[in-house]
């Protein structure tokens, strides 16, 4: 069984159609090895890059495919709709926005045809700190301006893929918090070439999760970043990161909706295969209904999901949408993960069928990149009128 639903402007049948044919390459197997070991899928991003996908947001004039977000989307959903993952290579798309938004041409000139062409890897998203966690505007890292350049001292947690990027996107603070007339004043954001770090100003420790996700934990001791490497306006970073959170949530919900459409599938496969009391058993309703109803809930939260990237696509502000869509169809993809388990009983546990892999890699989005709660924070707030709860 395969699930298809309607097609939309936004659907993007090619693109879907040669993302599901590189996936074949990289079956069950090789992402179990990767999950075993906490591998990192090098193959598997180098074929994606190979092919385009990881540059098809960046213009035409610097190397890219110059396509819109509704094709980020569908090149993400469709990895993870085949059983990969593309944890280990998504932040490229929605990091190099703020690089897009807000660079100079002399530092978009410089970069992103490198990262078009593969020669390059930004992955890596430098925000959140051990003493801080979402409480962005708390952050301590400093960056200190020295004649031509700037000396950063800090520590960043949850940063993902820092291991295997060159670059890194960094948000550190360069004027003190006391000094600003609002809280989000004074920081700013620094493009890192890691490879330019000396191994003692930069100190990048593996954190072992349940999930294999390459995250770390990152340590600066006055490490030296060219002042030419600063993005946009000193003291006004967090609005540039602010900026590309919309594309991010979108992005990662597009993720979440191919999980869901992968459990649903293996699931409808085994119950209409598996034999029970001389019955398949997905003819009795205790197994059927909960299918039925994960199918449901997905397809509510994809048209949610679409509404939010018609949006973003046309030029409109889908703060709303966005948020809404993210949230929905984590929800979506954890309920659809919680029913897989359940209808292959047993076998859910097994590492061959690899719906115990999914299973752990569909948690992570009620929580990263933004948890849930802050999303219900941001609709009482900003959309219902309630008074800010923290």
């Amino acid at each position: 069984m395969s699930i298809k639903p309607p097609t939309y402007e936004l659907d993007h049948p090619e693109i879907r159609e040669s993302v599901s044919r590189l996936c074949e390459d990289f079956p069950g197997e090789y992402w179990r090895k990767c999950d075993r070991e906490q591998a990192y899928p090098g193959e598997f991003v180098k074929a994606l890059t190979e092919s385009g996908f990881l540059g098809a947001l960046i213009p035409e004039s610097h190397g890219g495919s110059g396509l819109p977000l509704s094709a980020g989307a569908a090149i993400l959903e469709e990895i993870h709709r085949s059983g990969s993952n593309a944890g280990a290579c998504h932040a490229q798309m929605y990091t190099m926005g703020t690089l897009l938004r807000h660079g100079s041409e002399a530092q978009k000139e410089k970069y992103l045809p490198a990262i078009a062409r593969g020669e390059l890897r930004l992955q890596a998203f430098g925000v959140t700190e051990p003493t801080s966690g979402t409480d962005t505007t708390a952050l301590r890292t400093t960056a200190n301006r020295v004649d031509d350049h700037y000396v950063v001292n800090g520590q960043k947690i949850w940063t993902s893929r820092a291991e295997y990027s060159d670059l890194m996107i960094l948000l550190c603070r360069t004027t003190p918090k006391d000094q600003g007339q609002k809280k989000t004043d004074g920081l700013s954001v620094l493009l890192v070439d890691m490879r330019e770090a000396s191994d003692d100003s930069l100190t990048i420790r593996p954190i072992r999760t349940m999930m294999n996700h390459a995250t770390t934990e990152i340590f600066f001791d006055d490490m030296k970043v060219p002042a030419e490497n600063l993005i946009g306006d000193e003291g006004r970073g967090f609005r540039y990161i602010l900026s590309g959170m919309n594309a991010e949530r979108i992005l990662i919900a597009a993720e979440c909706i191919g999980d869901a459409k992968w459990f649903i599938q293996k699931a409808t496969a085994y119950a209409a295969e598996r034999s029970v009391f001389g019955r398949p058993i997905g003819q009795n309703q205790g197994i059927q209904f909960p299918i039925a109803r994960a199918y449901a809930q997905m397809r509510s939260a994809e048209l949610v999901l679409r509404e939010a990237i018609r949006l973003y696509d046309t030029g409109e502000n889908p703060g709303e949408e966005a948020n809404l869509a993210k949230m929905l169809c984590a929800e979506a993809s954890w309920a659809a993960a919680e029913m897989c388990v359940q209808t292959h009983g047993g076998f859910g546990f097994a590492e061959e069928y690899d719906v115990e892999r999914k299973f752990r890699e569909a948690r992570l989005y009620q929580v990263a990149p933004i948890s849930t709660n802050l999303i219900l924070s941001y609709l009482g707030e900003h959309v219902l009128g309630l008074p800010r709860s923290y």
